[in-house]
């Protein structure tokens, strides 16, 4: 007697408008990105303006924008899907796009705000996010950077480091300290963010930086900045919850990260099923050998694991869940997943792996970055069990 037959269950969040969608990004990723990725990666070169030119027809600089304001008007679902796709194809093209979204735009003046906004979803208002600083990493409450209102002017003086995109950005949103914190207030007290609206391809009056020179995340370049009497109209700060507003973006951010390192790993298993196939050892395809067979099978297992995880969590931020302890799980997963996959990638090419001959040794390089970018995996560790094990009063 036969076991009854096992009921299938359709995916939850699969729909035809998102099948289209990523069906186009897939297209586009083969077609466009991987070509000048290949070309480019190794010389440590820039994403070329007339790709980004591309994504910006495509509408993958304003996903999460109204449609009113130029956008495709969807949600971080469709965000990290995308996002997965194009870091496939290189990591700094799904990076990219997080620096529209409506980044920048949320200035006062309605008219001000409307134009910004249909210039991200256009991707010509491409920013830079300026958080970090030399001692101000997993720890932002201890920005140190000011800015000193003068007038209907903020004066910014400071040093950021690890700002991606900096002088090719249309804009830097930064993170700034305009009051100490009170006796009794949190360190994070008295932050803000400002606008610091730019030229392309050049630094406004009084910002100098220096090129980070970084083993991968190639595709655009990464700044240490010095602020020295840099002037942005008062009318640029967008908020004066600096911190509790960065945390918020975090949380999406580090869905968008999980994404990405998922696109890395499945990059390495899909090239590893093709070069399995083709390298031949002891008059066999390596293919045919179980132990291979077993590890690359473990590694695709994987993958889909995290692909789960991080669609599940975007959904829920679609929701309007904070999911803050989710974010900090699926982005310490994913990513920790990617750096373990596409080294196995590398052991799976042999000699060929540890070449420049091969893309997997680019998704390795990049992999091992999104366990450090967005909070370290030991960061999410923390808020993870912070929020699982609340400290007593003794801890």
């Amino acid at each position: 007697m036969l076991a009854p037959p096992v009921p299938v269950v359709a995916d939850p969040f699969h729909t035809p408008e998102r099948e289209e969608l990523q069906a186009t990004a897939r297209r586009f990723v083969e077609d466009r990105v991987l070509p000048v990725a290949d070309e480019l990666d190794k010389v440590k070169g820039e994403i070329p303006r007339s790709l980004l030119d591309e994504m910006g027809g495509l509408g993958y600089f304003g996903i999460t924008i109204p449609r009113e304001d130029g956008g495709l008007g969807l949600g971080a679902f469709e965000y990290c899907m995308i996002a997965e796709e194009l870091a496939r194809g290189w990591m700094s093209v799904g990076s990219i796009i997080a620096r529209a979204q409506g980044a920048g735009t949320g200035v006062d003046d309605p008219g001000r705000r409307a134009e910004l906004l249909r210039r991200s979803a256009a991707g010509t208002w491409i920013g830079a996010i300026a958080l970090s600083e030399p001692d101000a990493g997993s720890d932002l409450a201890a920005v140190a950077t000011r800015a000193v209102r003068e007038g209907d002017e903020f004066v910014i003086t400071g040093r950021k480091r690890w700002i991606g995109n900096a002088k090719a950005a249309d804009f830097l949103q930064v993170l700034v300290r305009t009051a100490d914190p009170e006796p009794g207030e949190r360190r994070s007290a008295g932050l803000a963010t400002l606008v610091v609206e730019k030229e392309r391809d050049s630094f406004p009056e009084g910002l100098t930086g220096s090129p980070i020179d970084k083993i991968g995340y190639h595709g655009f370049v990464t700044w240490d900045l010095e602020f020295d009497g840099v002037r942005v109209p008062a009318a640029n700060l967008l908020g004066e919850q600096g911190f509790s507003d960065a945390q918020k973006w975090l949380n999406v951010a580090r869905v968008h990260t999980a994404a990405r390192a998922v696109g890395l790993a499945r990059g390495a298993v899909e090239d590893c099923i093709v070069y399995l196939q083709q390298r031949e050892q002891f008059e066999h395809p390596i293919a045919d050998f179980q132990a291979v067979r077993f590890r690359l099978a473990t590694m695709a297992a994987r993958v889909e694991q995290a692909r789960s995880f991080y669609q599940h969590v975007a959904h829920r931020l679609d929701q309007g869940e904070p999911c803050e302890r989710e974010a900090a799980m699926v982005k310490l997963l994913a990513t920790e997943m990617a750096a373990e996959v596409t080294g196995e990638g590398i052991q799976l090419h042999g000699g060929n792996g540890y070449t420049t001959e091969h893309r997997v040794e680019r998704y390795w390089r990049d992999a091992r970055l999104t366990t450090i970018f967005e909070g370290t995996s030991e960061i999410q560790q923390k808020i993870v069990a912070d929020r699982l094990l609340p400290r007593s009063p003794l801890g």
